[in-house]
């Protein structure tokens, strides 16, 4: 694989934007789009989703049974910036609803704790709602039948097995922090990696777009649209130092990168 081919697969693109997601929003024929502030891939492929406790949703879900009910799971992807379009990419997994029993939620509760401890699990099965901001919510189960991820490149679908076989990125949740400190404080980083850009690209705003264990992205702002544009490192990185030595080599400093010139 050369470097001007080196991004994140389309299965790691979906993991990591699954990973930043605050909250998903769950969509059912016939009920109003609700917000689910946990979607967790579990090991056998299928999503642990919250959904609100004691709610149509979830007794519509409990009736099904066995069948299910038919729903989609859409992510959203935001840049850290306030871009002039702020998506950067959209995922969609299609399947069907399934009540997850009473006697299985603790332990499904403590495994996703093991792996993302997200504070909303503790709205679980926790008792009634205390006022109308005191939401509480009951687990569910979404059994995939396919995923779709859709950004400025074009839309495409994985399978499941590809999904469990990804990571998402090391630095996912940093990210954010980073690409807002580039644009804050380190313009000149951003005009030096600007400079690495074909003319055409030049003209108008580039802005730090995203960051990556493959590379850096950058969004050029002009009169014609928007243009994402990827610059590679020579190899991906797995650590912070590996990620700060990349992005010195990226903009041109040999000896920024550990490197010592030799003394006379």
């Amino acid at each position: 694989m050369t470097a001007a081919t080196i991004a994140p697969t389309t299965a790691e693109r979906i993991r990591t934007a699954c990973a930043r997601a605050g909250g998903a929003m769950l969509a059912v024929e016939g009920i109003d789009a609700a917000e689910s502030p946990v979607h967790h891939l579990l090991h056998d492929g299928s999503f642990a989703i919250t959904v609100p406790l004691g709610g149509t949703l979830a007794g519509r879900v409990v009736a099904a049974e066995p069948a299910g009910v038919p729903a989609v799971l859409e992510m959203t992807d935001y840049a850290p910036l306030p871009l002039r379009e702020p998506v950067r990419s959209l995922v969609w997994i299609r399947g069907r609803l399934h009540h997850v029993p009473g006697t299985e939620v603790a332990a499904m509760l403590d495994l996703i704790a093991s792996e993302d401890p997200n504070p909303a699990l503790l709205q679980v099965n926790s008792g009634p709602a205390r006022g109308d901001g005191d939401l509480r919510y009951t687990l569910v189960r979404l059994e995939v039948d396919s995923v779709v991820v859709a950004d400025s490149t074009g839309a495409e679908s994985i399978g499941v097995s590809e999904l469990l076989d990804a990571r998402p990125d090391p630095f996912c949740a940093m990210e954010a922090c980073w690409v807002q400190h580039m644009e804050s404080a380190h313009r000149d980083v951003v005009d030096r990696l600007a400079s690495r850009l074909p003319m055409a690209l030049r003209r108008g705003r580039v802005r730090p777009l995203g960051l990556d264990r493959y590379g850096v992205r950058l969004r050029v702002e002009n009169e014609e649209g928007d243009h994402d544009v990827r610059l590679p490192f020579a190899k991906p990185v797995d650590d912070v130092t590996g990620l700060s030595q990349a992005i010195r080599v990226l903009l041109g400093c040999p000896f920024l990168n550990g490197l010592r010139a030799r003394r006379p």
